[in-house]
């Protein structure tokens, strides 16, 4: 079975922003392809233009770099949202989190990978890896 990733924002900003070693495991990710949700388009557009302090030319070129690596975002809706709530409710986690795993969910995906969540942490068949922990942790 082939291993179908989601990744979650904070990837996709190391890869669009320079930080370093995280920016250089972050575009491997992403060369490989994956999947993301609007959510994560729209918290990119978001931290880029706030934290990044990229101008609406620069955000969106990153936009649309992320499209060609992940080229068919998971639509935010009111099933995904309904299954956002089952997920906080039952793990604790926060809605934005839940959000992100039904959205790799729905996508069939089998690993989220983010530094946001627990590494290892397996929820409804998906598992959630964080790229950036040394080798020497995996």
């Amino acid at each position: 079975m082939t291993r179908r990733v989601f990744l979650d924002t904070n990837v996709v900003l190391y890869f669009v922003s320079e930080a370093g070693a995280r920016t250089a495991i972050a575009e491997q990710l992403l060369m490989q392809g994956g999947v993301v949700s609007v959510q994560v388009l729209n918290e990119l557009v978001s931290a880029a233009r706030g934290e990044l302090n990229m101008s609406w030319d620069e955000v969106r070129v990153a936009r649309e770099k992320t499209l060609i690596f992940c080229p068919d975002p998971v639509s935010l809706t009111e099933d995904l949202h309904r299954s956002a709530v089952e997920i906080s409710a039952r793990y604790g986690f926060h809605i934005y989190d839940s959000l992100i795993l039904a959205a790799a969910m729905e996508a069939g995906c089998t690993t989220l990978l983010t530094e946001d969540m627990q590494d290892g942490q397996v929820v409804d068949g998906v598992r959630i890896e964080n790229p950036f922990l040394p080798a020497s942790h995996l």
